[in-house]
């Protein structure tokens, strides 16, 4: 089946423009893609919630509700890690896609809050209306008031379908809860990517201010080593002048003496 067109409420939220790299552009279809199947998801739930409770409330509705759900919860799961990775592929100064991922998210984190709340009310609407097993609607107590043996083996019937009732009760309770997205665990997923991107930023940035560093120091010891230089040709060229001088002076005495004789 080729993938929708018309992303609904949210296609006019998204235009993406420029040229973004493959990788960019393929997370950011992976997303519009994905709240798209989450909103259809809403419109799935709130025509099953209609009919909780009444006449066409049977396991193949329930089973449909389950299965939304467990397929819709895996979809919001990595659409936030697919969030996650377009925030750490965005460069900084790249502000257009930064734009375009900061709309992504919001128009998620819409979605999801709106399927959580309904994820909510089906789920509390199904515990109202838990449904019977099967066999239990064909259950017939056998009584015989003349009879107390059968009366006894009526009451144990009884009592074990009562038993197994509780345990059913329980086991549908805490799958009907279990169904409920941990939307906080999202949230979190998507929070925790912000503050290690920025922590990646922070060393990046502490990286750039040590090599800034680095080379301000270095500078400054070329400085040094270019006046040690300066200073030591100029004691070279005096000790030069002092020993042309002395040179000079010796040639002149001699020169002298020779004149003598």
């Amino acid at each position: 089946m080729s993938r929708p067109q018309n992303y609904g409420s949210i296609s006019p939220a998204v235009g993406f423009s420029g040229e973004p790299t493959t990788e960019f552009n393929s997370y950011c279809d992976n997303v519009v893609t994905n709240i798209y199947t989450i909103n259809s998801s809403l419109k799935t739930l709130e025509n099953a919630i209609k009919n909780i409770g009444t006449t066409k409330d049977n396991q193949v509705l329930r089973n449909k509700i389950h299965v939304t759900q467990l397929s819709t919860n895996q979809i919001a799961s990595a659409t936030s890690k697919d969030i996650t990775k377009l925030k750490l592929i965005v460069a900084k100064g790249e502000k257009q896609k930064q734009l375009q991922v900061e709309k992504l998210e919001e128009n998620f984190k819409d979605a999801i809050n709106k399927y959580h709340t309904l994820q909510k009310e089906v789920a509390s609407k199904q515990k109202a209306h838990l449904l019977l097993s099967p066999s239990t609607e064909n259950e017939v107590a056998q009584e015989d008031d003349y009879n107390q043996q059968q009366q006894q083996q009526a009451l144990a019937r009884e009592m074990a379908f009562e038993h197994d009732m509780l345990l059913e009760r329980e086991t549908r309770i805490k799958q009907i809860e279990s169904d409920v997205l941990d939307i906080n665990q999202i949230m979190r997923e998507l929070g925790s990517m912000v503050h290690e991107q920025g922590e990646v930023i922070d060393t990046i940035e502490n990286r750039i201010d040590h090599a800034a560093g680095n080379v301000e120091e270095g500078t400054e010891q070329l400085v040094k080593a270019s006046q040690y230089q300066t200073r030591f040709r100029k004691k070279m060229l005096i000790l030069i002048i002092i020993g042309i001088i002395i040179i000079a002076i010796i040639i002149g005495v001699l020169v002298s003496e020779f004149s003598k004789r």
